[in-house]
């Protein structure tokens, strides 16, 4: 009997309706189909109607974007993420997580992040796409969970507030550093690296 092939998808940790037109021209550019019903602050839908909606599309990579509104703890947002990492059906080939100003959280390590400039750095951008420290992480309100699955993510790209950072991702420029973000994970998936080679990302 022949495997089922696996959806391949990318995770945007943003879903606001600024977010979602960028991603939406992003993917485009990018080749990929995304998931627009999944967009929304916070998210909408269950990881089992995300999951659906996947696999119900004939295109793939696929992106998808998940959103806490900001509330503590583990969120819709986080939810739905954590339901299709777990999920036999799907491969996440890499995650964009997104900075805001959330407080008191941890945040997540990456392996790059991507400014305004769109130059990709070893360290952290904040929520205007502005390099902030060598560090290596991003501090978002649905980024927190991506610790616990770092091994299941090829690739975490940081970034800063997607369809914002000083106007530098606007939708009227093709959201350029969304779309930078994007490239680099289908990048670093066609080549089959494990990561940017960066070696940033603690585990």
């Amino acid at each position: 009997m022949q495997m089922k092939n696996k959806k391949k998808v990318i995770i945007v940790t943003d879903g606001d309706k600024i977010a979602r037109e960028a991603v939406e021209i992003a993917a485009k550019e990018k080749g990929c189909r995304c998931i627009s019903s999944s967009a929304g602050n916070p998210t909408p839908l269950t990881g089992q109607q995300v999951v659906d909606l996947i696999n119900s599309t004939p295109y793939d990579p696929v992106v998808v974007m998940v959103d806490d509104r900001g509330a503590a703890g583990k969120g819709q947002g986080e939810r739905v993420m954590e339901y299709m990492i777990k999920h036999p059906d799907i491969q996440i080939i890499g995650v964009v997580a997104v900075a805001s100003n959330t407080e008191n959280i941890q945040g997540a390590h990456v392996d790059c992040a991507v400014t305004k400039d769109k130059e990709v750095i070893k360290g952290e951008v904040n929520k205007d796409g502005t390099p902030i420290s060598d560090e290596a992480v991003i501090k978002g309100d649905t980024v927190d969970i991506l610790n616990r699955y770092n091994q299941e993510i090829p690739l975490i790209v940081g970034v800063g507030d997607i369809g914002k950072m000083d106007d530098c991702d606007k939708t009227e420029y093709g959201a350029q550093i969304t779309a930078k973000a994007l490239g680099l994970i289908l990048d670093n998936y066609k080549e089959g690296r494990t990561n940017l080679g960066l070696e940033n990302r603690n585990t």
